[in-house]
This record gives structure tokens, C-alpha cells and sequence, in this order.
């Protein structure tokens, strides 16, 4: 999965694919798979579904956050806030899609599947560049972390 994650992000040289939401209604614009958010849990919800899973569990979810971070080089993941500080690394199924990276302080709800992994190193500075950060916040990575992840199939942002 590492693998995937940096080939998507690095790969130049693959068709893009459009990141302009179409309208799903008056509330939401969408990118991906169109879905109904009735039944969509809050941040802070989430994570308490995340505190309870196991690093092999995955979890078909649907929730709502604002949006932290994009990935700067194409739009391949965002991070959304939970609450106590904590936030989840969303990725898009397939590499299907991307988000433009205006998304940044905006509330999304998201639809998919919740996961708990460990992110070596490598793959926590892969993303803090992504992210912009500085040489000296890249060389600061040196510990394996817990991370709650999602893999996403749709998005609806918030008008």
C-alpha cells in the first residue's frame, strides 16, 4: 500500500483526472461516488470509532470534518480534523480522484472505509513534503506513528 501511495502522488505522466465538483444538490457539491450524508457521524464520533478499532480492522463509515491539509503536488490525499488534536489521512480509492487543494478549511463529509495503520518514517516525511513542510519539520520524523486513516470513494464538500 506505501508503494501505491507514492507512485499516485509522484506519477506525472497519468492522465489527470478532473477535479471540479458537479453539483449534487443545494448543500453539497461532490467528487467521486455521489452518496447520501443522512447518515453521516460527526469528527468527534469517529474518533471514538477509531479508538476502539484494532491495526487490522477497517471500518464502512461516513463522517464529516474540516479539511487541514492537501496534498500540494496533485491532490492526492487531505487530512481532516477529529477532535483532541487528532485527524485522519484521507486517500481516494484507486487514486480515482484528486481534490483541489483550495479545500483547506472547508467541511467535507466523507464516505468509505476507516482503518488504523502504523506510518513508518518514510512514508510520514513522503507526505510532510507533499504537505510544504520544511526541510528541518521533514528531518524532525524519526518515529513510527499510529495514524487513523481513510479510504474514501466519494467527498462532498459543503457549500
Amino acid at each position: 500500500m506505501t508503494f501505491m501511495v507514492f507512485s499516485a502522488c509522484l506519477a506525472q505522466n497519468k492522465p489527470s483526472v478532473p477535479t471540479s465538483p458537479a453539483l449534487i444538490n443545494e448543500s453539497y457539491d461532490y467528487i467521486g461516488t455521489q452518496f447520501d450524508d443522512s447518515d453521516a457521524i460527526s469528527s468527534g464520533q469517529m474518533l471514538g470509532n477509531y479508538e476502539k478499532m484494532a491495526k487490522t480492522d477497517t471500518l464502512a463509515s461516513r463522517f464529516s470534518g474540516l479539511v487541514t491539509e492537501v496534498c500540494m503536488a496533485k491532490g492526492c490525499w487531505m487530512k481532516l480534523k477529529l477532535v483532541n488534536g487528532k485527524e485522519s489521512m484521507v486517500k481516494f480509492k484507486d487514486y480515482g480522484f484528486f481534490v483541489p487543494q483550495e479545500l483547506v478549511g472547508k467541511e467535507v463529509v466523507v464516505n468509505g472505509l476507516a482503518y488504523v495503520e502504523e506510518m513508518s518514517v518514510g512514508d510520514q516525511r513522503h507526505f510532510a513534503r507533499d504537505a510544504g513542510k520544511s526541510e528541518e519539520e521533514v528531518a524532525a520524523i524519526i518515529m513510527v506513528e499510529k495514524k487513523y486513516a481513510f479510504e474514501a470513494d466519494g467527498v462532498l464538500i459543503k457549500k
